[in-house]
């Protein structure tokens, strides 16, 4: 019979019930963090994927540029040459073979009179009508890379987050653990105050955190 006593009195024991609370939020918030942080780092991996493929195709594009400025150069040059040795035959030969992009920029530099304005450009390198889209395409795809690459920045911040939420859940639970085995009631009081603490804290920052949801 004082055993049973003793059994009532503790499960009425408010202190028990604040046990049993700390310990079920605790349990489930743990569960919830820990998914959470796994599903950012499924993010994570995603984002850096991206940012990858995205690094791949600027190279390319970067390198597709050079490859057409360095066409540019060779053939403005070779037709320099011709245009100065009188030979307009083989000039004619090499403006034909402009690309589209530079013959643009070529004729703006024609029309400043290069050859009597000591003021207009030195070359048509220097028009602002000389564009090579595939450098345009370039430095648009490093753009969208870094752009990703701070998208994973992020992703990695936020897994990191829930994983020190977990932490602190887990001190919740020590918290509460430890105070079923201490006789003091005024340390009992002082375990469970705390870890009640540490948990509102918890939930309330991780309730600021973005949520990622599969599907």
């Amino acid at each position: 019979m004082a055993e049973r006593a003793d059994e009532g009195s503790r499960a009425s024991d408010p202190l028990e019930l604040l046990v049993t609370v700390l310990l079920v939020v605790a349990a489930v918030a743990t569960s919830w963090s820990s998914y959470q942080a796994t599903r950012w780092h499924g993010e994570q991996a995603q984002a850096t994927s991206r940012t990858n493929a995205v690094r791949i195709e600027a190279a390319r594009a970067s390198s597709l540029a050079e490859a057409e400025t360095e066409v540019d150069v060779a053939t403005f040059i070779a037709w320099a040459d011709a245009d100065q040795n009188g030979e307009q035959e083989l000039a004619a030969f090499y403006l034909d073979r402009f690309r589209p992009e530079f013959g643009v920029a070529f004729d703006a530099w024609i029309a400043t009179n290069p050859f009597t304005d000591p003021g207009a450009p030195e070359t048509p390198f220097a028009m602002p009508e000389y564009q090579v889209a595939s450098k345009l395409d370039a430095d648009r795809l490093d753009a969208e890379a870094e752009a990703s690459a701070d998208e994973v920045r992020q992703d990695i911040q936020r897994a990191s987050n829930y994983v020190l939420s977990v932490v602190l859940y887990a001190v919740v639970l020590f918290f509460a653990g430890i105070s079923t085995k201490l006789a003091s009631r005024r340390l009992r009081i002082v375990m469970l105050a705390s870890g009640a603490a540490v948990l509102l804290a918890a939930i309330v920052w991780v309730a600021t955190f973005p949520i990622s949801i599969g599907l």
